[in-house]
């Protein structure tokens, strides 16, 4: 029933549609910083010269650099490290409340991330101007419309950056979904240090993901409640976390990087979306059968739904 969910039904449909959206994007948005070429290789044991198809980077805008691995174990050991350091550093501006070094912080991300979507449409002095824009916007006058809608497109800049880099597949992204997951369900579980972040964010009027509000109250505060929920400026709002949505579309990013190779772009491009698709079930599900009183980490649910519709693409390709 419904009123067993954990939010409203209208909540549920808004923040299925906005997940759902913010990966067909945010594939889009990838596949424009792709190019399958011709790529020379040499045997070395027969010396013989070959040629196969290949997905290569584009170059980002602006000069943008992306940071190089040697390995597929040195990118995920990577990305670990530095979520690892940025909660330590995140945790210290929670203790000392220093909610305007966040604001300046994240401002720089979202306007980064922001710019190498926004250039995959448009020109790139044009998405640099537009995405300082909405970026101050964002940050510093915040509102609900600004702020879901350049989460939409954020998520997909990032995956931008990171997907395209050669040695980063689906095998690595499976590591690193289950590696992350684990660290999610501890952070919101055990230490529940991912509470005190989210407590933070709201205070600061500043949320690094997806956010629904309910209803306008009465009382005037911001605060997470114990039930699971936000309240900004006496606005009930419901929300999902940006890592909930960046690390299945990172998945999603590497899943059409291989597709790609062999396949007519349209082809690739929609049986992809049978993994955002099977991850927006299992988010739903979590809403559904989550009770109102609790916390969940939503990423482990995700990637049980990115895999098990990994899993219903190979069945389709081997169809």
């Amino acid at each position: 029933m419904v009123s067993s969910m954990k939010h409203s039904l209208r909540i549920v449909v808004l923040l299925i549609l906005f997940f759902f959206l913010s990966q067909v994007i945010g594939l889009f948005v990838v596949s424009k910083y792709l190019q399958v070429q011709e790529v020379s290789k040499t045997d070395l044991l027969t010396n013989e010269t070959y040629i196969v198809n290949e997905t290569v980077a584009l170059e980002l805008p602006n000069n943008i650099a992306r940071p190089e691995f040697e390995s597929s174990t040195a990118f995920i050991a990577y990305l670990v490290a530095a979520i690892l350091i940025t909660t330590i550093l995140f945790l210290f501006l929670v203790k000392f409340r220093t909610f305007m070094l966040w604001k300046i912080w994240f401002f720089f991300a979202v306007f980064l991330c922001l710019t190498v979507a926004l250039a995959s449409f448009i020109p790139n002095i044009l998405a640099t101007a537009i995405g300082l824009i909405l970026a101050f916007w964002k940050i510093f006058k915040p509102n609900i419309f600004v702020h879901n809608i350049t989460e939409v497109f954020i998520y997909g800049g990032l995956a931008a950056i990171l997907v395209p880099i050669g040695i980063v597949n689906v095998s690595a992204m499976i590591i690193l979904l289950l590696v992350i997951s684990v660290y999610d369900a501890y952070s919101v579980w055990r230490s529940k240090h991912m509470v005190k972040m989210a407590q933070f964010q709201a205070q600061s009027k500043i949320f690094a993901g997806l956010l629904v509000p309910y209803k306008k109250e009465k009382k005037d505060e911001v605060k997470i409640t114990s039930k699971g929920k936000v309240k900004i400026e006496g606005i009930k709002t419901a929300i999902l976390g940006g890592g909930d949505i960046a690390f299945p579309l990172m998945f999603a990013g590497a899943v059409l990087k291989s597709l790609m190779i062999g396949s007519l772009f349209y082809i690739a491009f929609f049986k992809t979306l049978i993994v955002p698709l099977f991850a927006g079930v299992a988010l739903l599900l979590l809403f559904v059968k989550g009770r109102e009183d609790r916390f969940y980490p939503a990423l482990p649910f995700l990637t049980a739904g990115c895999l098990i519709g990994y899993g219903v693409l190979l069945l389709v390709n081997f169809i």
